[in-house]
């Protein structure tokens, strides 16, 4: 049975997007994704009953379609994200001119809840780009909308995630003998499962005592970036060298990076921004409100992971094979 209350879902076609239009779905609320370009998220519709998920065209710079996307919503959801820029998807335009002019508009259409999915380290006053922007739209969305919730993920995972299925497909390449080692790869991270963080946006509109708070939602365990290269080897069952890579190096393959990304349909490896925000630990503040607050048990990386890292496991097998 259909819940009266729509919730228009900002980013709701991406990797994380998907997991809480389906949590919503799930909840029986009605969802209207706002999305650049709705001709190709169809697959998003199916994951309710009939007319339950609407898909409409918006773009965070153009404020009308912004304004249209949110007519009628009891919650708006802000998942629009980048993790390198490329073109006109700068980090100052979505994560924080773009959160502002979703927070006015929901505010304008008279929403009762607004959630902004930020990221464990935003702070204005970083030295990366991506945490400063971050920390910004964090600042703009609580001035335009009053009781806004922030959620702020660690790493996320989930089949289409970028962490795991990035360096798992650098491991079973067999002309690629190590992984590298950033920074000695000491930096921690306190990975946390998508459908965990849509259960988190759920569960907020379904709170109204998380109004106005700052949650960081992270798993149940940390890890040190090595760990998690030594997980990812050991499930994909591939052996390569761990080869510690200075700062200074990696910056400078940051660069490369970068000017690769320049080229059409080119996804840079690695920017010098995402050195500099490897930095510093990702994880969950010692006082900081967690997932557990909001009624969420994290999964562990160990139960969710291994499932779909199987193909690179058989990829990997396949090389061996043809190789003998």
């Amino acid at each position: 049975m259909l819940r009266d209350e729509l919730v228009t879902v900002f980013g709701g076609s991406g990797f994380v997007g998907k997991y809480v239009v389906r949590e919503l779905a799930r909840r029986g609320y009605r969802i209207r994704v706002a999305t650049r370009r709705p001709h190709l998220a169809h697959e998003l519709k199916v994951m309710g009953v009939v007319g339950q998920v609407q898909l409409v065209q918006a773009n965070l710079r153009v404020e009308a379609s912004v304004e249209r996307a949110v007519e009628g919503a009891s919650a708006v959801v802000n998942l629009v994200g980048v993790l390198a820029e490329g073109g006109r998807q700068t980090f100052a335009r979505l994560h924080s001119m773009g959160a502002e002019t979703v927070a006015r508009a929901a505010a304008k259409a008279g929403a009762k809840r607004f959630i902004q999915i930020s990221a464990i380290g935003a702070d204005q006053d970083s030295e990366s780009r991506y945490a400063r922007t971050k920390g910004e739209g964090e600042t703009l969305v609580k001035a335009a909308f009053k009781g806004a919730t922030i959620l702020r993920p660690s790493i996320i995972f989930g089949t289409e995630d970028e962490f795991f299925n990035r360096f798992a497909g650098m491991a079973s390449l067999p002309f690629v003998p190590a992984l590298p080692l950033i920074g000695g790869g000491k930096t921690r991270f306190q990975p946390v499962w998508a459908g965990d963080v849509a259960d988190a946006v759920a569960n907020v509109i379904e709170t109204p005592a998380s109004a106005g708070k700052t949650y960081e939602l992270g798993g149940p365990k940390v890890y040190t970036f090595k760990e998690l290269m030594e997980f990812i080897l050991e499930t994909t069952d591939r052996k390569r060298f761990l080869v510690p890579v200075p700062f200074p190096i990696a910056s400078a393959l940051g660069l490369m990076g970068e000017i690769a990304g320049m080229l059409p349909l080119v996804d840079p490896f690695l920017t010098r921004d995402q050195v500099t925000q490897l930095k510093s630990d990702n994880v969950v503040a010692p006082r900081a409100k967690g997932i557990e607050d909001l009624g969420v048990t994290p999964q562990t990386v160990e139960a969710i992971v291994p499932a779909y890292l199987v193909p690179y496991r058989d990829k990997g097998q396949f090389h061996q094979r043809a190789a003998s």
